[in-house]
């Protein structure tokens, strides 16, 4: 029962009104645009075209922003979007395809660009630096990525900037407030991207600038009651991440002992993770807390399975139909309650109805099956990650929990490449536990979004002891990141590097050698698989 993000329901932040409503044309990275808007103070939702009247209707925005995306304007195929948006009156701001769109239906004219596609850095020549291009620097850098381009304006529209491949680079028509930019200002490579975005949603829209994760509780906890009703009862799985932990607080406030907690040890987990979890919320928080030893049964479930999203559908169907078996001893547990959040969404189905490629199913999202007896809670579904651990702490969690590092639903199975199996995983726990022992005993974690190791299953030669061994390889993953979707890789001290490798080669049975994994995000994901 996975629901679209934009769909109206009582446990987002979307009967709120105000805000800037973002109108999702496929673009892959039009969550990044939400988030910028979100730093700005100002709360911002995403729709998709063919509902964006509806959403428009609903939410009142101040300002609505049309994404970039994958296809031509004057294509068969391309997304369909009522020029109704136009005429509300609430200013507009197209990127990239949302400006080819902006031109199409004022009278403009958008063609395929002469000299083939414009991708990467390239340098902003404003014209008029009033309002929208206020403050914007001369000859900065900003971030091309299209192929096709405005060859006419329409009646109304000025030029605001170009760049030496485009004469179209920012446009405007002030007296109905239409802008359109053919860079993309959510990335970090434009360099005065922001303070464009905060231009035209401050300055230009004069949006309200009160959005805060903290002010979300009260309603977070009203909407779950009114979800649940007042016989309802909560199955939720607990996993002990800050996710699904401020999940639980969330919905315990709710609705007290109708809550039922049921942490699934899969055996995918990392080293300690079980015992962590039972004394937090069973002993702490004093919650209704099943722990469900379904061990065997995922690995049993997962033999011979090598395919990546293959593992995670399994891992998301077996969870499900465990929350579902558990439910079966509480009379009213018809809601299944889950720590999804925004990134989950959004990297697990074609975006909002859109043309956007998925990237990755997520157990929780995408990994689910299309009919569930159970309906979801998911206070959280809104939310990007560092908006969630602001929650946490405005409800009281620890520190030690909500700045926990993230851990994946399917847990050591998508660091654990090709066949998950008890041989594999041990091995990579125990390295795993080194990697975080050495990073968190220095203190060096609060400079991290995630450190782990991974087990690569491709044997190489390696010595010890004297003798010749022939084992597979560790490698250890470490990166920086803000809310998950982009994320840069890291290292350590050389000395602590040195101590970590030499910890797993010497403690650690398997492993004949230790990489250390440098890719940023994208092309690579966070997690392996």
């Amino acid at each position: 029962m996975s629901q679209q993000a934009d769909q109206p329901g009582a446990l987002s932040s979307e009967g709120a009104q105000g805000g800037v409503l973002i109108i999702d044309f496929g673009a892959q990275y039009c969550q990044l645009i939400a988030r910028r808007i979100r730093e700005l103070g100002v709360y911002s939702r995403i729709t998709v075209p063919d509902r964006a009247m509806f959403t428009l209707n609903h939410m009142k925005p101040q300002a609505i922003i049309l994404s970039g995306g994958p296809c031509s304007v004057y294509a068969d195929d391309a997304p369909k979007l009522d020029p109704a948006v136009l005429e509300q009156g609430v200013p507009v701001l197209g990127i990239c395809y949302g400006l080819q769109w902006l031109a199409q239906h004022t009278e403009g004219q958008v063609l395929a660009a002469e000299s083939g596609a414009e991708y990467g850095r390239t340098e902003l020549q404003p014209l008029d630096t009033a309002d929208l291009l206020e403050g914007v620097r001369a000859d900065g850098i900003v971030w091309m990525s299209h192929g096709d381009k405005v060859q006419k304006l329409g009646p109304g529209f000025e030029v605001l900037a170009k760049s030496e491949p485009c004469p179209f680079a920012v446009v405007g028509d002030r007296e109905r407030k239409l802008f359109g930019l053919q860079f993309h200002p959510e990335v970090h490579h434009t360099v005065d991207g922001q303070r464009i975005l905060q231009n035209f949603v401050l300055g230009i829209a004069g949006c309200d600038d009160d959005w805060n994760p903290g002010n979300l509780a009260e309603r977070k906890v009203q909407a779950i009651k009114d979800l649940v009703g007042d016989s309802g009862e909560v199955v939720l799985g607990l996993s002990g991440g800050v996710d699904s932990s401020v999940a639980a607080v969330l919905v315990h406030r709710a609705i007290g002992s109708r809550l039922h907690c049921v942490f699934v040890d899969n055996g995918l987990l990392r080293q300690g993770e079980r015992e962590g979890v039972e004394e937090l919320f069973r002993d702490h928080y004093q919650m209704d807390l099943k722990v469900v030893d379904a061990r065997e049964r995922f690995l049993t479930e997962l033999k011979g399975v090598s395919e990546p999203e293959q593992k995670r559908k399994i891992i998301g169907r077996v969870f499900v139909e465990i929350f579902e078996q558990e439910s079966h001893g509480f009379d009213n547990a018809g809601f299944l309650g889950q720590g999804t959040l925004y990134p989950d969404v959004i990297e697990s189905v074609p975006a909002h109805g859109g043309a956007t490629s998925t990237i990755k199913s997520h157990h929780n999202v995408g990994g689910l099956p299309e009919h569930m007896k159970m309906e979801l809670v998911e206070p959280l579904r809104d939310l990007f990650k560092d908006e969630v651990r602001a929650l946490g702490r405005e409800i009281g969690l620890p520190s030690s929990l909500v700045d926990r590092q993230p851990f994946p639903g399917p847990g050591l199975a998508v660091r654990c490449l090709g066949e998950v199996t008890h041989e594999k995983l041990e091995p990579l726990r125990r390295a795993d536990a080194i990697v975080r022992e050495e990073i968190e005993s220095r203190d060096l974690h609060k400079d991290l979004w995630q450190y782990f190791a991974v087990y690569v299953p491709q044997k190489t030669v390696g010595v010890k002891g004297d003798a010749r061994v022939y084992q597979d390889v560790c490698v250890v993953r470490l990166v920086s990141s803000q809310d998950a979707m982009t994320a840069d890789w890291e290292s350590l001290p050389t000395d602590v590097m040195r101590r970590v490798s030499s910890r797993i080669l010497n403690e650690v049975d398997g492993f004949a050698r230790v990489c250390l994994d440098i890719s940023s995000k994208p092309p690579g994901t966070i997690e392996w698989e």
